[in-house]
């Protein structure tokens, strides 16, 4: 049942925020008629012809959207020119699914090992990978890597821009392997992504995935409008939360978990609630008058993302996309509105690759799109002429931010530091990424569409020039996790069945308890992440009953 408002208060299983984990959470708990499941997103539903008919334009409104987007930002650091950055995060059924670009990448084995080498039994790459293919219907079948039989279509993009096939052909001219598969027996080279999407061209974010398919069961309750504002506990056990679904100044509902309240709310959200609620670093919660209920140190800390640069030069083919009255662009927006439906990501084709011969696997990720555009799709004038972007992010930075309380008001964003570049080897690996870069777009296959780089710009030249270049230009890629971290030691804030250190009854199931960082996008790790964590829930209950 979806609704709007509260239709009843008790529930065996709470759960907070209907993003790429809260939905399939909800449709693995609710398949057992027995169990009574409420999911709870603050933002409205994602049945809308912006969300799920999904296109460039779509995307960059998407991405400045104040009804589907939280628009978060960041404080300025001296370290990166004094500045914020904007960190969008999705706001309504299928969260951050529900705006991204759609690429489907798993990440690297090495990354998931690493993991469980940190003291989390059973999230080893062999032990995860079950979780992967449960959840895929891979459009190219079912082997050893990929599964078919699964809630979330995973194919091949529908379109190709000429310069994107020619980027590719240009990755294997300097010296690139070529890979079609990032998700199989290696995930090192360059090709095309796979995507989230149906084969008849709409968006298969979270909740059309897996949320759709269990909408009618009766057992099933997913409110939208319905902001979370404290977790209540009884003593430190967690008994459910409190509901504002009426806006900043209506009443406020107490919604009952007998067995569970779990937490999908995002690497933001969640630890910023865990604070609200008395969970988190002692000192910080009685700053702000709130009630200790249990110190845990680690909430908020640990947070990461994939710092990402930017070459952009003109297409001097005119076969790019643009905003622009040009008979190519008219027939191909066009296709887009009229021809339905004809979804797709700009962003088509690129890889993984090592920024040195010494790195033991690829260290940057490297994401073409066939459009002249600016980060979070601003400056839409620089779009009137046809282009190509390069998008290089460092996939394993040690830099560390964090999250903490801007005050007790639940409706007040939480302070964000994203703290890039406290580690000086992840602006060498990016130096050495923009040189690659240049390397692949200086190739023959590229040089009917190579028109000029624009930036960083030809005199843009020394390890100096380049070093200074990416600090005053850095933004983030959207991939930021870890707040909320998995482990057994102090820092840690849930162990290896997800479950909050020092209370009872609340998990964590969501991007924020990654240790480290993927190699990858996050959508199809987070997927996972719920997969599997469903199943720890589902098995302690049984052992309980």
């Amino acid at each position: 049942m979806l609704t709007n408002k509260v239709e009843d208060t008790v529930y065996d299983y709470i759960i907070v925020g209907a993003g790429s984990a809260g939905c399939v959470l909800a449709n693995r708990l609710s398949a057992n008629p027995a169990i009574r499941v409420c999911l709870l997103e603050a933002g409205p539903s994602d049945h809308t012809y912006w969300i799920r008919n999904c296109n460039p334009l779509n995307m960059l409104l998407l991405m400045n959207s104040r009804t589907y987007n939280w628009g978060y930002h960041t404080e300025p650091e001296a370290r990166t020119g004094n500045r914020g950055f904007f960190w969008p995060r999705g706001r309504a059924l299928g969260g951050s699914s529900s705006v991204n670009a759609m690429i489907y990448t798993r990440g690297h084995p090495h990354d998931y090992d690493h993991w469980a080498a940190l003291g989390n039994p059973g999230w080893d790459y062999q032990s995860v990978l079950p979780w992967f293919r449960k959840s895929e219907r891979q459009q190219r079948g079912a082997d050893h890597w990929h599964g078919n039989q699964g809630s979330m279509d995973v194919v091949d993009t529908n379109h190709h821009f000429p310069a994107s096939e020619a980027f590719v052909q240009a990755c294997g001219e300097a010296g690139q392997v070529l890979n079609n598969d990032f998700n199989g027996a290696d995930q090192e080279g360059c090709g095309f992504f796979q995507v989230t999407q149906t084969p008849a061209g709409q968006r298969a974010n979270s909740a059309y995935s897996f949320l759709d398919e269990a909408r009618s069961r009766p057992n099933l309750t997913v409110m939208t409008g319905a902001h979370v504002t404290r977790i209540c506990f009884s003593g430190k056990t967690a008994t459910g939360v409190e509901v504002a679904s009426q806006g900043v100044r209506g009443p406020r509902d107490i919604l009952t978990a007998t067995k569970e309240v779990i937490l999908s709310a995002g690497v933001i959200n969640s630890p910023h609630l865990l604070k609200l609620s008395g969970i988190g670093p002692a000192a910080e919660l009685q700053a702000h008058g709130i009630p200790v209920v249990h110190d845990l140190p680690g909430v908020g800390e640990n947070l990461q993302d994939h710092p990402d640069i930017i070459i952009r030069c003109l297409d001097k083919s005119g076969t790019s996309m643009a905003v622009a009255p040009r008979w190519n662009s008219l027939a191909f927006f066009a296709r887009m509105f009229f021809q339905k439906p004809f979804v797709f990501t700009p962003t088509d084709c690129g890889g993984f690759v090592r920024s040195h011969a010494d790195e033991p696997i690829p260290d940057l990720q490297l994401q073409f799109a066939a459009i002249r555009m600016q980060p979070h799709g601003r400056g839409l004038f620089t779009a009137m002429r046809t282009g190509f972007v390069l998008h290089i992010c460092h996939l394993r930075p040690e830099s560390r931010g964090k999250i903490t309380l801007r005050s007790a008001d639940p409706f007040a964003a939480p302070i964000i530091h994203a703290g890039y570049f406290s580690q000086e080897k992840e602006l060498r690996a990016l130096v050495r990424g923009i040189r690659l870069g240049r390397k692949i777009l200086a190739q023959p296959a590229m040089q009917a569409f190579h028109g000029g780089e624009e930036s960083p710009g030809p005199q843009v030249q020394s390890n100096e020039e380049l070093r200074q270049w990416i600090l005053d230009h850095v933004e983030t890629v959207y991939h930021t996790v870890g707040s909320c971290r998995m482990g057994s030691d102090s820092m840690a804030v849930v162990d290896a069945d997800l479950k909050v250190h020092g209370v009872e009854q609340l998990r964590i199931i969501d991007s924020s308890i990654m240790p480290t960082i993927t190699g990858s996008n996050i959508h199809a790790p987070t997927v996972m992440i719920a997969e599997q964590g469903a199943d720890r829930i589902l098995s302690s209950a049984q052992k309980v009953v």
